[in-house]
């Protein structure tokens, strides 16, 4: 299993010249089964307009449930960013899908790796 960040997914369905290509081949050479949360959900519900667009663009994921004990480790690392000085902006989602990662011990395909590295370092991220 490998869970799939919302921005690769939005790279494809808004085919971003700059990595639509690159998401777009990732994706398409993994040979574990690829996967979604509601927190990944949520972040790419924004760019469609309704919920069964929505569902038939995120059809060919898994869709896992997001565990208690992702919720506590995304507040404890959210918690240790804003100690660091880090600035409480939409980042918290990233800490529920770091979070989610790290505790199913799953690879994340991302291409914005500098949280998830410095606060889920056991996480392994496939990125550019």
């Amino acid at each position: 299993m490998i869970l799939v960040d919302s921005n690769i997914i939005l790279d494809i369905m808004t085919e971003d010249k700059n990595w639509c290509d690159w998401a777009m081949r990732t994706l398409e050479s993994q040979r574990e089964p690829l996967a979604i949360n509601p927190i990944i959900y949520a972040e790419v519900s924004v760019k469609v307009e309704s919920i069964e667009t929505l569902d038939e663009a995120m059809q060919s994921f898994k869709r896992l449930p997001l565990p208690y004990e992702a919720s506590f480790l995304a507040g404890k690392a959210f918690l240790n960013f804003l100690k660091n000085k880090g600035k409480r902006t939409n980042t918290l989602p990233d800490f529920f899908i770091g979070a989610h990662a790290a505790i199913l011990k799953i690879p994340l395909i991302t291409r914005d790796i500098r949280r998830y590295k410095l606060y889920f370092p056991s996480v392994n991220l496939i990125h550019p």
